[in-house]
């Protein structure tokens, strides 16, 4: 990872993202996943403006099977943002830089 976005397990999760103080950009992926390796770099190049703002984190869906489920990732990339514990936004897919920048400022 990065020293922007960390990664993060089934393990981790409660308190990386639930018990979070700022709100957190989870992103569930897979390293067989081509959607998901064009999302990377677009991550990267955001999480540095939202320091302090959002955490950004990744939790790779192959060796971490148990939290997917709980939210209802069927389909990767899935990003889901977490406010105070709770899932306030959802976006599947490949977003272009723009629509990543939307989707977190309308949900923080």
């Amino acid at each position: 990872m990065s020293t922007h976005i960390q990664a993060i397990t089934d393990n981790t999760f409660e308190n990386d993202v639930i018990e979070s103080s700022l709100p957190v950009l989870v992103d569930f992926w897979a390293q067989w996943c081509g959607p998901c390796k064009a999302l990377a770099p677009i991550l990267e190049d955001i999480a540095p403006k939202y320091i302090d703002k959002v955490k950004f984190v990744k939790l790779d869906v192959d060796q971490n099977p148990s939290t997917p489920p709980k939210f209802g990732v069927r389909g990767i990339p899935t990003l889901i943002l977490f406010k105070d514990g709770q899932v306030k936004a959802t976006q599947v897919g490949l977003l272009n830089k723009a629509d990543l920048t939307r989707f977190i400022d309308e949900n923080i």
